[in-house]
């Protein structure tokens, strides 16, 4: 064992011929790159603090990490803390994302109860990062039926209701494609909003139910970005005021970007404001 290796450790201690010997480089690496892919998928720092120390308690590292809106800062030491080893890592975005969320979580369990040793860690951390995405045409018409859902909630009628499916629908597959070719999210929000708001002044257009109102100010609402707002009032209670303001800048922007997609469907279809 070189002198700057560290012994693998858990809950479930393996035996002295399985024991793994892990440099603290590795732990360093291996730890930070979890951290910017924990941050890249939409996760609240507070989780990525808990997942990282049951990690490092786990591998057997002292570490010291600081999270930034682009970054990731780890340095980890031995339990002497003879030897140590520093690395900055760029936040791998994935996008919002609840299924690579959780198989990072529960890999941070499952390496602290000794479920998986190291390597079968950092084999898995790839295949969760690499895992497919959500079929996009299910995601498609799921989005579109709780908007339409939203807007019955509001109490729209089922005319009202049609429409916004459809306006949903159309929008939604519009920001796929241009997220798909690496468009700006923020541009990919105007154009999406624009052309869902026109689809929805259809009621008022053609005199179609009789709540074109609320299906107007429904058809918008899957663009909202409601996690993102969540997750910055997270950090602001668990005082990381960088990460909270700027994800919740990040949040406004896209919400004004939604507000000017509509707005130029207003005029488009020559609405009156009030």
């Amino acid at each position: 064992m070189t002198e700057n290796s560290i012994r693998l450790h858990g809950t479930c201690q393996p035996s002295e011929e399985e024991t793994v010997h892990v440099t603290v480089k590795e732990a360093c690496v291996f730890l930070s790159e979890y951290a910017a892919s924990l941050l890249g998928c939409g996760a609240t720092c507070i989780r990525i603090e808990k997942n990282v120390h049951r990690m490092a308690e786990a591998i057997g590292v002292d570490y010291s990490m600081v999270i930034m809106p682009a970054t990731v800062q780890m340095t980890v030491w031995d339990k002497d803390r003879r030897h140590s080893y520093s690395n900055i890592r760029k936040i791998r975005k994935t996008g919002t994302s609840f299924s690579i969320n959780t198989g990072l979580s529960r890999l941070s369990w499952e390496l602290y109860d000794g479920k998986v040793g190291f390597p079968e860690a950092a084999g898995r951390m790839e295949e969760i990062l690499q895992a497919r995405p959500e079929n996009r045409w299910l995601v498609l018409f799921l989005a579109s039926a709780a908007n339409a859902s939203f807007c019955r909630l509001f109490g729209g009628d089922f005319i009202s209701m049609g429409i916004v499916f459809i306006a949903t629908l159309v929008g939604f597959r519009i920001r796929q494609m241009m997220l798909e070719d690496r468009i700006d999210i923020r541009l990919a929000f105007v154009c999406a909003s624009f052309v869902s708001s026109v689809i929805a002044s259809a009621g008022y257009v053609f005199g179609l139910g009789t709540t074109p109102d609320i299906a107007l100010g429904t058809s918008v609402l899957y663009l909202v970005p409601g996690v993102p707002y969540l997750n910055s009032m997270s950090d602001l209670l668990d005082g990381h005021y960088i990460s909270f303001l700027s994800r919740f800048l990040d949040a406004t922007v896209l919400t004004v970007c939604l507000s000017a997609g509509l707005c130029g469907g207003f005029l488009v279809m020559n609405l009156r404001w009030f």
